[in-house]
């Protein structure tokens, strides 16, 4: 008999061959917090002792700390972790703290380092025995809660090389960096600093840029930008500078020479122009959103009280109360910027282990249904019943 003959060829894994049941019970959480038990990133001592804010980028599918002087700094190549510890008063005398797990994904970011972050996100959700709110964050669409953390946020191009294919850098061009930086539009206390592309089309009379050609950084200062716009390029720049000893020239859109920033973007053709280039991803819509219509709140509820998974609309618009939630199942709570998943104590394992699917498959599906929507980027944060956060009772009506 040849060697190869009566070998069965393993097929590709479908995940419908394992044993969904076992998700989510009680078995199932051992086996994930002794696995988060033996995580070195859970493991300093710190994590679910202490108040605290923690960064970690996902590395060859390795969780790893990210220096404390670049929080705030995230690049759209990478998936990162963040948890955000307070105390929220005390409990058996004892002081209470309650936790905030964002995993950020950036737009350029691979199908494994998403998938490690997300995993990796409830696997520290165990180790903090299950009581945090889980947030899933997009580069184009962070939520307020999630910006509210920073002073200063930073998106760069680039990211860490991953376990499978990454981006590639693009050819070295004349022009190395083009920095646009804004307060964030929506009224939050950030500063956001954001790669946007090298050409004189990306200007905004409004905002302050920052360009490194790389022999020389220049500082263009839109005649309607605010003063914190104008500190926040200035550390920017010395940031910079700390490395390489390099000329800086600032200019205001109000003076002539600042023409010379628009001819090194391309635009040597271009006299007279008002600069008015939207911001990037969300942050071009926040301004606008206080006085648009506000969103139709829409209350679903995931059961299988049945026999069977369904996923039923409870309520359309009107007044959503604590009442309309029954702690025997989840409920998806759609309000527009953002979508939460609550779980009750009681809900099953099986409505449990799905809340993530179907809040996805939701958002795809209101994607799918309006015309160049950004729907599946919505932000989508879940909640267990005795532990939601604060941001989630402010859409709720007592």
């Amino acid at each position: 008999m040849p060697p190869h003959e009566g070998l069965v060829h393993l097929k590709e894994y479908d995940i419908k061959d394992s044993n969904v049941e076992l998700i989510g019970s009680d078995l199932d959480r051992r086996v994930k917090y002794n696995s988060a038990a033996t995580e070195p990133a859970w493991n300093n001592g710190q994590i679910g002792q202490e108040a605290g804010f923690f960064i970690w980028r996902i590395e060859n599918f390795e969780v790893v700390p990210w220096p404390k002087e670049r929080y705030g700094e995230f690049y759209d190549g990478d998936s990162f972790i963040v948890l955000h510890s307070y105390k929220v008063g005390k409990q058996q005398g004892e002081e209470k703290l309650a936790h905030d797990i964002f995993f950020w994904l950036g737009s350029k970011t691979t199908q494994d380092e998403a998938g490690t972050a997300a995993y990796k996100t409830v696997e520290l959700d165990e180790f903090l025995h299950g009581a945090a709110t889980q947030h899933r964050e997009t580069q184009a669409q962070p939520s307020d809660e999630f910006l509210s953390l920073f002073r200063h946020y930073q998106i760069r191009s680039g990211g860490v090389r991953s376990g499978f294919t990454h981006v590639e850098p693009e050819e070295q061009r004349e022009i190395l960096t083009l920095l646009r930086i804004f307060k964030d539009p929506g009224g939050g206390r950030a500063i956001i600093v954001y790669e946007v592309e090298p050409t004189w089309q990306s200007l905004d009379e409004k905002d302050v840029f920052v360009l490194d050609k790389g022999e020389k950084i220049w500082v263009w200062q839109g005649k309607s930008c605010s003063p914190m716009e104008k500190a926040k390029a200035a550390q920017v720049v010395n940031d910079m500078t700390l490395a390489k000893h390099i000329d800086v020239e600032v200019l205001s859109q109000l003076e002539s020479r600042s023409k010379i920033i628009v001819d090194l973007l391309g635009g040597k053709e271009v006299q007279q122009h008002t600069f008015q280039a939207p911001r990037p991803g969300s942050f071009a819509k926040r301004s606008a959103e206080a006085n648009d219509t506000p969103h139709p709140r829409k209350l679903f509820r995931l059961s299988d009280a049945s026999g069977q998974l369904s996923f039923d609309l409870v309520k359309d618009g009107g007044r959503i109360s604590r009442s309309d939630f029954d702690g025997n199942d989840v409920f998806l709570y759609d309000v527009g910027r953002t979508l939460w998943v609550w779980q009750g104590l009681g809900a099953s394992e099986r409505e449990k282990a799905h809340w993530l699917k179907v809040a996805q498959y939701y958002v795809r599906r209101l994607q799918e249904s309006q015309e160049d929507s950004e729907a599946y980027l919505t932000p989508i944060a879940k909640v267990v019943q005795g532990h939601e956060s604060t941001a989630f009772w402010k859409t709720i009506e007592v």
